[in-house]
């Protein structure tokens, strides 16, 4: 019993670790900060992305409005790569 209780506690904290390597992130190639408007869970925010700074976000899925408009849904897996202020999903 004690040897299953150990092993579902692993397989528990190796799935929440798992989780965080599944964030998209977003890299700003441009030589300015640029903000992207990120919609997760309902819940609405800004991420200012400085000149070549990359940032990670959007753990669980969501939607992104990119600096120029564009607007992409992502599952959490995606690089958005900034430049000359247009966000491209790659």
């Amino acid at each position: 019993m004690k040897t299953m209780k150990t092993f579902l506690l692993a397989a528990v904290a190796l799935l929440v670790a798992g989780g965080a390597a599944f964030a998209a992130s977003v890299v700003n190639r441009d030589s300015e900060p640029r903000t992207i408007v990120v919609t997760e869970g309902g819940s609405q925010s800004e991420i200012v992305v400085g000149a070549g700074e990359t940032i990670e976000f959007c753990s669980a899925g969501c939607f992104v409005t990119m600096p120029n408009g564009d607007r992409e849904v992502l599952t959490g897996s995606e690089t958005v790569e900034i430049s000359e202020g247009r966000g491209r999903v790659r």
